[in-house]
C-alpha cells in the first residue's frame, strides 16, 4: 500500500526539502537529439534504417537532424549550466564509436564524447553515461542483432573502448537503458527498431542483453581509473490486477516485464515460472553454463524509469481482447507466452502518449524495490511527460506555458520524496527530457522536453517547467505552483 499520510492525497505538495547530495539532473538519448547521422565516420544504426522505412514512424520523421546537438554542443552545455543541472544523463551512440559495431574506435566519435564529458565537468555537472540507448549498429543487426549471442560480446568490446577513453571522468556508467524495450518492442511487437515480430527472438534478446550488461560491467571494471558507480536502467512495470484473475495476470506480466531482468541481474537466476510460461515459445537453450554468473555483477546503483501504471487481467477468450499496454500496435506482441492476458484502459488524466498519470505508482515502485533489495541505492533516471506545447510571444522573447508538465513533475517529485521518507535510498532524479526530441515511433509529434525545440530553426526556448525545475534545484525544495 502507498502511504499518503504525510501529505496531500493528490501528491501536490510544496516545500518538501531534498537532502544535500541528492542529484538533480536531466536525461537525453543520442539518436533522439544528436543528428549528424552521416558525419565524422558514424555508421548506420537500426534506428536509421527503421526510421527511413516507409510506414514505421509517424509523418515519416527521422533522426537525421533531430536537435542538431552534435553541432550545438557548447550552447546546449551552457543551457544545462543556466538551468543549474547537477547531472546530465546522456547516451553514447555505439555506431559513432564503432561504425559496424566492431573494430577500432572512430577517433571523431571519441572526440565528440570527450568534449561532452569535459564540457560537463567544466560546468560542474556530473556525467552519467549510458552505453546503449537503442541505437545498435546496423551491421550487427544484419548478423542477428540482440537475438545473436555474439552481439553481447561485441558490446563488451565497445564498453571497454569507452572505459579506456572516459574512464577517468565519468561518474556513473549505465550499461543499458530499458532492455525491456530493446527486446520486446524491437524483436517481439515490431514497434521499435529493428521491427521484428518474433517471440522466440525477443526472449533470446532478453538474455543476450542481460549477458551484455554483465560482460560490459566486467570490462569497464578492468579499465576505469576513477571510482564510478556501475548501473543499469530498467523500466520496471507497476502492475495492477483487475478482478478474480488479476493476481494471475500480474504474476505473468511481472515475470516478463520485471523479474526476467531483476532475477538474473540481482539474484543470479531466471524465474522458473517465466521459463514455464514461455515453454511453447522457446526452450531457453540460449542460456549457457556460466552465463548467470557473468550477468550477476555487483551493482552500485539501479536506474529506475517510470511514467505510468499497467492494469491487467486474464482474457475470457470470448470478448474482444484489449491491448492497452501503452505502445504502438505494429502487428506483433511485446508479451511472448502471455496471449491470454489483456491490458485494460485506466482512468485519466493522461499525457499526450495516452499514458495515465499516477504519481503513487512511482512511490510504490521505489518502495517495493527497497523492500526487495534494501542495500541497493536507486536513482530515478527518467520521469516526465509529453503534452501539446504551444509557443507564444512574451515581453522578453518566446515563452511556453506548460502547466500540465509542471504539475506532473511536482507530483512525481513529491512521490519520490515520500519514498525517501519511508527509508528508500534514492540518490537522484533525472527529468525526461532536457529537450524535445525524436520520440522514436512517434517522430516529432510528442514533446517531452522541459526545453522547447523549434525543429525548423533549432531555437531553444525554456518552458515554464524548466524554470520551475531550476527553482527546485536552486532551493532543493519543491516550489509551489501559482
Amino acid at each position: 500500500m502507498t502511504d499518503t499520510s504525510t501529505g496531500n492525497a493528490d501528491y501536490r505538495d510544496a516545500g518538501l526539502v531534498f537532502p544535500d547530495g541528492f542529484v538533480f539532473g536531466s536525461a537525453t538519448a543520442s539518436y533522439q537529439i544528436e543528428g549528424a547521422a552521416n558525419e565524422d565516420g558514424r555508421g548506420p544504426s537500426i534506428w536509421d534504417t527503421f526510421s527511413h522505412t516507409e510506414g514505421k514512424i509517424w509523418n515519416g520523421d527521422t533522426g537525421d537532424v533531430a536537435d542538431d546537438h552534435y553541432h550545438r554542443l557548447d550552447d546546449d552545455l551552457d543551457l544545462m549550466k543556466r538551468l543549474g543541472l547537477e547531472a546530465y544523463r546522456f547516451s553514447i551512440a555505439w555506431p559513432r564509436i564503432q561504425p559496424t559495431g566492431r573494430g577500432p574506435a572512430n577517433a571523431k566519435g571519441i572526440e565528440f564524447y570527450t568534449r561532452l564529458v569535459d564540457g560537463l565537468l567544466a560546468r560542474g555537472i556530473r556525467p552519467i553515461a549510458t552505453l546503449y540507448h537503442w541505437d545498435l549498429p546496423q551491421a550487427l543487426e544484419d548478423e542477428g542483432g540482440w537475438a545473436n549471442r555474439a552481439t553481447a560480446h561485441a558490446f563488451a568490446d565497445y564498453a571497454r573502448i569507452m572505459g579506456e577513453a572516459l574512464g577517468d571522468r565519468v561518474v556513473t556508467w549505465t550499461t543499458l537503458n530499458e532492455p525491456w524495450c530493446s527486446a520486446y518492442l524491437g524483436y517481439g511487437s515490431g514497434a521499435h527498431a529493428p521491427g521484428r515480430t518474433e517471440a522466440a527472438a525477443a526472449l533470446a534478446a532478453v538474455h543476450h542483453l542481460n549477458l551484455a550488461h554483465g560482460l560490459a560491467v566486467a570490462a569497464l571494471r578492468e579499465v576505469v581509473t576513477n571510482d564510478p558507480d556501475f548501473s543499469i536502467t530498467l523500466n520496471l512495470h507497476v502492475l495492477r490486477g483487475e478482478g478474480e484473475t488479476g493476481p494471475e495476470a500480474v504474476r505473468q506480466i511481472d515475470g516478463l516485464a520485471n523479474r526476467v531482468f531483476l532475477g538474473p541481474l540481482l539474484d543470479g537466476v531466471y524465474p522458473a515460472d517465466v521459463i514455464a510460461d514461455t515453454a511453447d515459445v522457446t526452450d531457453w537453450s540460449f542460456v549457457q553454463p556460466g552465463d548467470l554468473e557473468l550477468i550477476h555483477q555487483p551493482l552500485d546503483l539501479l536506474g529506475v524509469n517510470y511514467y505510468s501504471t499497467t492494469l491487467v487481467r486474464v482474457w475470457d477468450g470470448v470478448s474482444p481482447r484489449q491491448n492497452n499496454d501503452g505502445h504502438k500496435d505494429m502487428g506483433g506482441s511485446a508479451w511472448p507466452g502471455a496471449d491470454r492476458i489483456e491490458f485494460l484502459p485506466q482512468p485519466g488524466p493522461y499525457t499526450e502518449m495516452g499514458w495515465n498519470i499516477e504519481p503513487a505508482g512511482l512511490e510504490e515502485l521505489l518502495f517495493s524495490l527497497h523492500e526487495q533489495y534494501p542495500e541497493l541505492p536507486l536513482m530515478v533516471t527518467e520521469n516526465g511527460a509529453a503534452f501539446a506545447d504551444e509557443v507564444a510571444d512574451g515581453p522578453d522573447g518566446r515563452v511556453v506555458h506548460d502547466p500540465l508538465r509542471t504539475d506532473y513533475l511536482r507530483r512525481h517529485f513529491t512521490a519520490a520524496h515520500r519514498a525517501m521518507q519511508r527509508g528508500v535510498d534514492l540518490r537522484g532524479y533525472q527529468v525526461w527530457s532536457l529537450m524535445d526530441n525524436f520520440e522514436w515511433g512517434y517522430g516529432y509529434s510528442k514533446r517531452f522536453g522541459i526545453v522547447y525545440i523549434d525543429f525548423e530553426t533549432q531555437e531553444r526556448v525554456l518552458k515554464d517547467s524548466a524554470k520551475w525545475y531550476s527553482e527546485l534545484i536552486a532551493t532543493r525544495s519543491i516550489p509551489a505552483v501559482a
